[in-house]
């Protein structure tokens, strides 16, 4: 059985239900949980496993909506420390949904590759994306944010490594 590789984020920048972009280029976020699950071939092209996921998920993540979120301080992630980010102060609606999500990963047969960041392990950040110069993208310590867009997304849509798609969305602008 072939193996969809999804994650769970909170955006901290505007996107859409949909909304394909280059794995270079993510839309600021916070990752909530990563993991894989199995899909039959014959569905249609997985997506009856994305929806019956983003079902699991629709309680936990319109009750996180509108919690209110403050950027802390710097730190770095990956190997030898070398991906720059920013802790995301403890918060009990973040913490809570991100609990709930690691639940329903069971449910359908998943798989959490890094089970040791999850649960109390779980550090939520905010990954700063691009270098230096006009591209570069980031937060900082003391931000303020709310938690106003959880997202499914699809890591390889069709297989494609180089993309990612945003399956579904939860908003306070009306989304699902």
């Amino acid at each position: 059985m072939p193996v969809r590789n999804l994650i769970f984020v909170a955006f901290v920048e505007p996107v859409a239900e949909g909304q394909v972009f280059p794995r270079t280029e993510w839309p600021l976020h916070i990752t909530l949980l990563r993991f894989d699950v199995r899909f039959d071939a014959g569905s249609q092209e997985s997506g009856d496993v994305a929806e019956r996921i983003a079902g699991l998920a629709d309680g936990a993540a319109t009750a996180a909506l509108g919690a209110p979120l403050t950027i802390g301080e710097e730190a770095g992630f990956g190997r030898n420390g070398s991906v720059p980010v920013n802790l995301v102060q403890p918060h009990a609606a973040l913490q809570e949904l991100h609990e709930q999500l690691v639940k329903l990963v069971p449910v359908v047969e998943g798989r959490i590759l890094t089970p040791g960041h999850t649960l109390t392990g779980y550090r939520p950040h905010v990954s700063h994306q691009g270098t230096t110069g006009a591209g570069a993208k980031r937060l900082h310590p003391g931000d303020a944010v709310v938690l106003d867009r959880v997202a499914l997304v699809d890591m390889a849509p069709g297989g494609n490594h180089t993309i990612r798609r945003v399956l579904r969305l939860w908003s306070r602008e009306g989304g699902s």
